[in-house]
């Protein structure tokens, strides 16, 4: 059956399992929202649904006005409160969902039924050598990036396990949210791999060709919320 679990729409980010999350929440609604988190009894998991919006704002209430499909949930790692109201949060990317229906008059805040999709099989050998080739890219494309601005990249600690990696890769690149977006929703480590590998020597060839990195065009037109 569905659950049906809070949401956090944002902007410009793609949240990804195992990649932490940091908040400052002001708007009333989240305020509501984290305030129920902070109700639950001990032992219950404290955990929210982050989407990415795909038309509309973050700012404002009923300025969202269309979510992609696919969002992971936020487990909450930590919460400090500000004496205004307002509070930090910090969060970590658990599981990755699909979005049923949304539900934006029963709280304040919006609501969603949601699927779980499966957790991934797990990665053999063929995972292991692209995760290898990825590595290597991303490497390249983070010292292209730095050279850019002026700077050395030192060597990046990537993690061993091809799933991990791949969504580390995923959350670090600058990106396009249609491109993360699409890596959260590919359920294959192997797939994900593949596509990261192209979208790597993509963005690589562009910042040597143009000296310049690309900015989504989201990036320029949405109005910044710390939310």
């Amino acid at each position: 059956m569905p659950d049906r679990i809070p949401l956090f729409p944002l902007g410009s980010t793609v949240l990804f399992p195992g990649v932490l999350l940091p908040l400052h929440i002001f708007e009333p609604r989240y305020r509501s929202l984290v305030r129920d988190l902070l109700t639950l009894p001990d032992g219950e998991a404290r955990r929210f649904g982050v989407v990415a919006i795909r038309e509309g704002w973050e700012v404002g209430a009923g300025n969202v006005k269309a979510l992609h499909t696919v969002g992971c949930t936020a487990q909450v790692r930590r919460i400090n409160p500000h004496p205004d109201g307002r509070y930090d949060v910090i969060g970590v990317g658990a599981q990755r969902f699909e979005l049923l229906d949304i539900d934006d008059s029963s709280q304040p805040y919006l609501t969603g039924s949601v699927r779980w999709l499966d957790p991934e099989d797990e990665p053999g050998a063929e995972a292991g050598l692209l995760a290898a080739r990825v590595g290597a890219l991303f490497d390249g494309y983070l010292g292209d990036v730095s050279r850019l601005h002026g700077g050395e990249t030192d060597a990046f600690d990537l993690p061993d396990d091809p799933t991990v990696l791949s969504y580390l890769v995923a959350s670090a690149a600058l990106l396009s949210l249609e491109d993360r977006q699409d890596l959260l929703a590919e359920s294959s480590t192997v797939r994900r791999l593949q596509m990261q590998a192209r979208l790597l020597r993509r963005e690589t060839t562009i910042v040597r060709r143009l000296r310049a990195v690309p900015v989504p065009l989201i990036e320029l037109s949405v109005p910044r919320s710390a939310n």
